[in-house]
């Protein structure tokens, strides 16, 4: 099983991406869980550039996200909202076929940025994503200089963030054998 990881932050040593990280070291066996590295490098959401003029970026993040088994999101709160950059390429999605009814999951890094939290899941929830709420969870790293080594080490935080990712891969193995698992996801 395969999953995509995409922070919203593009500071080199974000403790979203860190999170991210982690989640790759603390995944189920048999899982791999790849970190987006492409998302600054996205041009401006332009619906003139749909259709043959797609920009090589944007063509490359949706063959990334088609062959993802699920997308694991963390992305701070600026102003409070949703980043822009995260905002950016949830817009070159909503036009996709890669996107639809992909099992999502969000790590939200600071228990205080609830408003991006919540605008983060109305977007997805639009964009027709199965938001597995049961894995969607929050874990108080905002103001430390945590890395993914030592997030992944600390039981504090490899503990919640472990079992959210069992959840996950559960909801997303039900999905794919047409198992219902009303309880974890949602749309």
């Amino acid at each position: 099983m395969k999953i995509l990881a995409n922070s919203g932050s593009l500071r080199a040593a974000a403790v979203n991406t860190e999170v991210l990280r982690a989640a790759g070291r603390l995944a189920p066996a048999g899982v791999t869980i790849e970190l987006f590295d492409g998302i600054g490098g996205l041009p401006f959401f332009n619906s003139d550039l749909e259709g043959e003029h797609l920009p090589q970026a944007v063509t490359g993040f949706r063959a990334a996200i088609g062959a993802a088994d699920g997308l694991l999101i963390s992305s701070p709160e600026y102003a409070r909202g949703v980043s822009g950059v995260m905002k950016n390429a949830l817009d070159w999605l909503v036009g996709s076929l890669e996107f639809p009814d992909k099992p999502v999951a969000l790590i939200n890094t600071s228990p205080r940025a609830t408003h991006a939290l919540a605008a983060l899941k109305i977007t997805l929830e639009t964009m027709s994503a199965q938001l597995v709420e049961d894995a969607s969870i929050t874990l108080p790293l905002l103001g430390t200089s945590n890395d993914a080594d030592s997030i992944a080490a600390n039981p504090a935080f490899a503990t919640p963030l472990r079992r959210a990712l069992e959840i996950y891969v559960g909801a997303i193995r039900g999905a794919s054998s047409g198992e219902a698992l009303q309880e974890s996801l949602h749309r």
